[in-house]
């Protein structure tokens, strides 16, 4: 699937009368208003079935159908197609044996939840949904973690980047991520952010041997870890209950405090890696961390805040999208992804 191009002499400002076939009043909403150029029209002219759909959905307030419609796309089908029996995807066979020691399936199954989740809307309707979610489950310790993509070790991102889908996925009130979100409030390091613990406990690298020792305990007296909270953020920001808890507010001023600053720890450290993105969101990235603020009710007034968000605005092109640099993934509709990401940011920080 390829991103259409459209010529810059049929691009319209969004102060022309017409514009995309759309009466210019149509458009001239808050959060449109915050760019020089309309966004919509691009998406709309995409090509990529969920990308318009979302787009007409989220961003026009229209009524597009059931979300089911998606799930007979054949991008869609063909990962329903490698489901494996126990509801989980196997990692590539490339892998070093190392990595499917280390339980990667769990890996390859939230790498495949995520892309039917966000880019397909399913939702635990569906039995896929209900296999992979039985199956992620089954790697959840009683303590509410998921572990095992780190081997041994506690996986603060992992576990939360696991929850966040499936609260997406419809399991938002399930007794079990309720237990995951008491474990991640008491994994918190002193300064009220999160980091991954074996990181805090020893500067050494993360290999295969490491995974299989004892679990290390967090040494919580070391700083948080933006790459980590803002992953984190992601779940609470899902279940949207915990938008007003002291702590999540602490922490999402912590995360914004952080943006185009070097991590304090070895993974994704430079501050480039704030503006190299995903979709569905990975690690945290510039766009990953506005999403999660809006959803947490943070206002587009706070310095870092608005900050980050004109960023976009003094980058957007005259074909209404953005011109960013992908960090992660093969979709070559991914640029139009990440068009309705940064849309979807901006409605929720401007409403109206």
């Amino acid at each position: 699937m390829t991103r259409t191009v459209i010529p810059r002499r049929t691009l319209k400002r969004t102060g022309d009368l017409l514009l995309g076939g759309f009466l210019y009043n149509k458009f001239m909403t808050p959060w449109k208003k915050r760019f020089a150029y309309n966004p919509i029209p691009s998406l709309l002219e995409s090509g990529c079935a969920p990308v318009v759909y979302f787009a007409r959905r989220d961003l026009l307030d229209e009524d597009p159908g059931p979300v089911e419609q998606l799930w007979e796309l054949p991008d869609a089908r063909k990962i329903m197609r490698r489901q494996m029996k126990n509801g989980g995807w196997k990692y590539p066979p490339s892998g070093a044996s190392a990595r499917s020691a280390e339980n990667y399936d769990q890996l390859e199954t939230y790498r495949n939840l995520g892309f039917l989740v966000e880019k397909y809307g399913f939702s635990r309707r569906s039995p896929v949904i209900r296999n992979a979610a039985e199956y992620l489950f089954g790697f959840q310790k009683e303590s509410g973690d998921f572990r095992g993509i780190y081997g041994t070790q506690y996986t603060p991102n992992y576990s939360a980047g696991i929850m966040e889908l499936l609260i997406k996925a419809g399991y938002g009130r399930d007794r079990r991520i309720a237990r995951g979100f008491r474990w991640l409030l008491a994994m918190r390091q002193t300064d009220g952010g999160w980091a991954i613990p074996f990181r805090t406990a020893t500067a050494g690298k993360l290999d295969a041997a490491f995974m299989r020792k004892k679990t290390l305990e967090p040494n919580r007296a070391r700083p948080f870890s933006h790459l980590i909270t803002g992953v984190v953020l992601r779940a609470f920001a899902a279940a949207g209950i915990f938008r007003d808890r002291e702590e999540i507010r602490a922490a999402g001023g912590l995360l914004a405090s952080r943006f185009f600053k070097s991590d304090s720890y070895v993974d994704r450290r430079t501050p480039g890696f704030w503006t190299g993105f995903s979709f569905p969101f990975w690690f945290t990235d510039l766009l990953s961390a506005l999403d999660s603020l809006s959803r947490l009710g943070f206002s587009a007034e706070d310095p870092d805040v608005r900050r980050g968000m004109e960023w976009f605005v003094e980058r957007q092109m005259k074909d209404g999208g953005w011109p960013l640099k992908v960090q992660k993934g093969k979709d070559k509709a991914l640029p139009y992804w990440l068009d309705l990401m940064v849309c979807r940011v901006f409605k929720r920080f401007y409403p109206g």
